[in-house]
């Protein structure tokens, strides 16, 4: 074949890819809307009555899932993914359909959308995280009154006043050992020295553990677990579900033989009782105990939510107050003040009632942080809202960062200020816990330990980063790419 002629065919198949590509693109779209047109329903005809939100469901198989890693990973915009769609769509009731990790899916957007579909229990079951690596018994797994049950003693153990105050008390020992030692090393990885003291903490506040070469096996099968938990949703060899699992499996054993010790006590609940010697102390109305499958899935869901979220919040604490001298002048301020009025190094529940400037830091900071950026619901039924329709079990994500980074909730909402909590926000728009009767059961004990950390950190140490520039990764957690690595020295 000569040189013209290879050319030609070159230029014909390379020609032809983009248009092939076009043709499945619009296609894919086509077919989706017919088979649901044609799909009975039993909602009286909904499919004749409504139609679906403005979108497109992408490519075949592959949906629009590299169009959001390319915001995510290449351009590195991850807001960028919702506001092409809000420019191309329009706003209306920012509600989009589209197709994203192998499943039709509709985004939504808004504080009414959001709001509307956590707040529907019947019509939206939870399809996030994978039922078998957090468990299927788990509090964020059950429904009803199973579910009712578990987050009332979640949220007695861990986030009510009388609780608060003794975790306050807990964890200031190694918040302050912790800091000594960044102080020492001189130059620490946030990220890592951030999750350390909090998984400690946690720990101990949970299942009694100190540190030792347990927890630290059990920190690390953590860690794959989460990273699984945010993976795509394929399990074979090397791939992180699969590995997730296998950290799973790890958790289970270690958990059970914990609990194996327990019930070996002759007494039941006591005044140094943790997290699971409440759980497996529950009943439900038959006076009926919580299986031992049950309280190990329920440990390793809540010591996942105690400390990632925590651990993450305050990474970003130390990252934006290196960049905001004047918020860390408030804070030194406020938290001297209140050092004056406390008894030892320790501050308590009354004290951080007071501390109202550093109440704003940490509500900025959890705004920022975004630490659960969306949530992951399955439609029961067909559901109508806004004149569009749901379809039966397609995938809904609640898009809950697009709220924390809309101009229209929160002026220059990219820019770390603490002072615009002088005012509350607008109704709906800060849902950093979620919403509805699935609001995370632990949001008070993240405030408490994040303020705790700020108040040992303002009086006793100062920290700059090391590359205030760096670039940032946005999956499966927002942080800066070295750790948020920075010189950190005592006063």
């Amino acid at each position: 074949m000569d040189v013209s002629a290879l050319a030609w065919w070159c230029g014909l198949v390379l020609g032809a890819i983009p248009l092939l590509l076009q043709a499945l693109w619009y296609l894919n779209d086509a077919f989706f809307l017919a088979s649901l047109r044609l799909r009975p329903t039993a909602n009286n005809g909904m499919q004749g009555r409504t139609k679906l939100p403005p979108g497109h469901m992408g490519l075949p198989f592959l949906g629009e899932t590299l169009t959001f890693l390319w915001y995510f990973k290449i351009l590195r915009r991850p807001d960028g993914f919702i506001e092409a769609k809000k420019q191309r769509y329009g706003e209306g009731v920012r509600m989009y359909r589209t197709h994203l990790f192998g499943s039709p899916t509709i985004l939504t957007c808004s504080p009414a959308s959001n709001k509307f579909v956590l707040n529907s229990a019947e019509d939206f079951r939870i399809h996030w995280p994978e039922p078998e690596l957090v468990g299927f018994s788990s509090l964020v797994n059950v429904e009803g009154k199973q579910h009712a049950r578990l987050k009332s003693f979640v949220v007695k153990a861990i986030n009510q006043p009388q609780a608060l105050r003794q975790i306050a008390h807990t964890v200031q020992p190694r918040v302050i050992s912790a800091l000594r030692s960044w102080a020492e090393k001189g130059t620490i990885n946030a990220v890592l020295e951030t999750k350390k003291v909090t998984f400690e903490n946690i720990c101990k506040l949970f299942v009694s553990m100190d540190p030792s070469p347990v927890t630290d096996a059990i920190d690390q099968w953590f860690e794959g677990l989460v990273k699984g938990l945010r993976a795509y949703p394929i399990n074979f060899p090397g791939s992180a579900v699969h590995h997730a699992l296998k950290c799973r499996r790890k958790l289970t054993a270690v958990f059970r033989e914990e609990l194996e010790k327990r019930k070996g006590r002759k007494n039941g609940i006591h005044e140094n009782s943790d997290l699971m010697d409440g759980l497996m102390q529950i009943k439900d109305e038959e006076g009926k105990q919580l299986t031992d499958d049950e309280v190990v899935d329920n440990i390793v869901t809540l010591v996942v939510g105690g400390y990632q979220s925590t651990a993450l919040a305050s990474m970003w604490a130390l990252y934006h107050i290196s960049k905001s001298p004047e918020v860390l002048h408030k804070l030194r301020e406020e938290n001297r003040i209140i050092s004056k009025e406390k008894k030892g190094v320790f501050i308590t529940l009354d004290h951080i009632s007071q501390m109202k400037y550093t109440a704003k830091v940490v509500e900025e900071t959890i705004r920022l942080a975004n630490i659960a950026p969306t949530l992951f619901r399955v439609a029961n039924r067909d559901v109508e809202y806004g004149g569009y329709r749901i379809p039966k079990d397609w995938q809904v994500v609640v898009w809950i960062r697009s709220l924390h980074t809309d101009p229209m909730n929160f002026d220059n909402p990219l820019s770390f200020n603490p002072d615009r909590w002088n005012q509350p926000a607008k109704p709906g728009t800060f849902q950093v816990f979620g919403w509805g009767h699935r609001i995370c059961a632990g949001n008070m004990l993240a405030r408490i330990q994040l303020t705790i950390i700020l108040h040992h950190l303002a009086l006793g140490y100062k920290w700059e980063l090391l590359d205030p520039d760096a670039k940032m990764t946005y999956l499966p957690h927002q942080r800066p790419v070295d750790g948020a690595a920075m010189a950190f020295s005592a006063l």
